[in-house]
């Protein structure tokens, strides 16, 4: 199994942080923001992974990060040349993948609470995908799950008036099918290719499973989210090993 951190986009909701970095690159407790996924993957015992990020700060993340030698992994990196959404990001994960079940982590998602035991019913999953939800204060945020009798009937993106209050957030299991997926699925009003259609043929076809994750967790994308994670990071010990949690199934 590998793993892909999806560490791209422009940031603006953070702008002026961002004028002048990649907002993955911005501190979150005592570390770099983009060390949490890194980590998050490792702590679930994957260690060869894709890091995908823009043109304009590709230099920057690899100076960083290196071969991966620090965090006991290995790094691949890939450039989006343009922001098209994040299933456009994941398709260039493709040759990288060959053919085997990915993880993909959102590069601003920070969690003080392992990814471990979700990653590990996935490997015994068999096929299909797996999502982790989360309930959230602002479900219009984000894809946002309508659950009848523990199964995921539909997700629908940045609703005005949400079915729930849980959110799919950016923790994602892909059987091989993932990327003919994506080459199916049709561009957003925004123009971009959207994660929520590609899970949500996951669920037309009875394929997506999900896990409630445990802990803290938020992404870091906003000056308030950005403020949360930091006080939750300061309050971790052990940035290194994070608490093995387990969901609810």
């Amino acid at each position: 199994m590998k793993g892909v951190i999806l560490a791209g986009g422009r940031g603006t909701r953070l702008y002026p942080l961002t004028k002048v970095t990649n907002k993955h690159l911005l501190p979150v407790g005592k570390e770099p923001m983009i060390f949490n996924p890194i980590k998050q993957l490792v702590s679930a015992g994957i260690t060869d992974i894709l890091i995908v990020t823009s043109t304009q700060h590709m230099g920057d993340v690899v100076n960083l990060l290196g071969s991966g030698k620090e965090f006991n992994c290995d790094f691949t990196y890939k450039v989006q040349e343009e922001a098209k959404g994040i299933a456009h990001a994941l398709l260039l994960a493709e040759n990288f993948a060959n053919g085997e079940k990915i993880v993909v982590v959102l590069g601003d998602n920070i969690s003080d609470t392992s990814i471990k035991h979700s990653v590990e019913i996935f490997k015994k999953q068999g096929h299909g995908a797996r999502v982790l939800l989360k309930k959230v204060g602002d479900p219009e945020r984000y894809g946002v799950v309508a659950i009848d009798e523990k199964k995921i009937i539909q997700i629908e993106e940045k609703p005005h008036h949400p079915k729930s209050d849980y959110a799919v957030i950016g923790y994602y299991m892909y059987d091989h099918k993932v990327f003919d997926i994506i080459r199916t699925v049709t561009p957003s009003v925004r123009g971009e290719l959207e994660i929520t259609s590609v899970n949500n043929v996951y669920v037309e076809n009875g394929e997506l499973e999900y896990d409630i994750h445990p802990g803290n967790w938020t992404d870091a994308g906003t000056i308030e989210s950005l403020r949360f994670a930091n006080e939750m990071m300061l309050k971790v010990e052990n940035q290194m090993f994070y608490i093995s949690g387990r969901g609810e199934a």
